[in-house]
């Protein structure tokens, strides 16, 4: 009887592939790219670090907002300031113009030019420079003799009919003319005062040297 010869099964766990040594492990983890390992950690150390640096500057406070919009709001609008002859030029020049509008539009009115006087010497006395406050009271009543020429009666047409008009308007219009000059003068008085107590409160507050 003829045997065939079969090869024996063989029973037991498969061999497995070979373990990679312990420098292979560590050679396949040091080959991968640091950035993606470092970089979550980075990044929130980045973000760390600003983050210190932005806290560790001081917030402008409110109190001092406050402070600088209290300021903004009490300073002062800019205003011209004459000196003394350009005070009387300024009302010597004001009061022309009114003077050819008041023949344009009421004929000449001397009692328009009076009342427009007024408010003119208002202005020369608030806007003339400290140094040159007493020149306003005396510019006025002679810018008010020049813007005359422009409203005065003129006669036969004549230099002297112009100049005889002149003076008949300063006699009839002398209350304008006064007190025009005494708003100007007061305005001039006020201001004096608070000049001396101004400087007089800063000599006080001044440290002594």
């Amino acid at each position: 009887m003829e045997q065939h010869g079969t090869r024996p099964a063989q029973y037991g766990p498969r061999r497995s592939r070979a373990a990679l040594p312990p420098q292979g492990r560590g050679g396949a983890a040091a080959g991968r790219p640091a950035g993606r390992t470092a970089g979550p950690g980075a990044g929130g150390g980045t973000a760390r670090a600003a983050g210190g640096r932005q806290a560790g500057r001081p917030a402008p406070s409110s109190a001092a907002t406050a402070a600088a919009r209290e300021v903004g709001a009490r300073r002062p609008l800019p205003n011209p300031r004459l000196t003394g002859l350009g005070s009387g030029l300024f009302c010597a020049a004001v009061m022309v113009v009114l003077g050819y509008l008041d023949a344009l539009l009421f004929g000449a009115s001397l009692t328009v030019y009076g009342v427009l006087f007024v408010p003119v010497c208002l202005l020369t006395a608030v806007w003339v420079r400290r140094g040159d406050l007493l020149t306003a009271p005396v510019v006025v009543p002679i810018a008010f003799a020049v813007g005359l020429v422009t409203v005065a009666e003129s006669g036969d047409g004549g230099l002297g009919g112009r100049l005889m008009g002149i003076v008949t308007a300063l006699a009839t219009e002398a209350g304008w003319l006064y007190g025009g000059t005494l708003v100007a003068g007061s305005t001039v008085i006020v201001r004096r005062i608070r000049l001396v107590r101004r400087r007089r409160a800063a000599a006080r507050n001044r440290p002594p040297g």
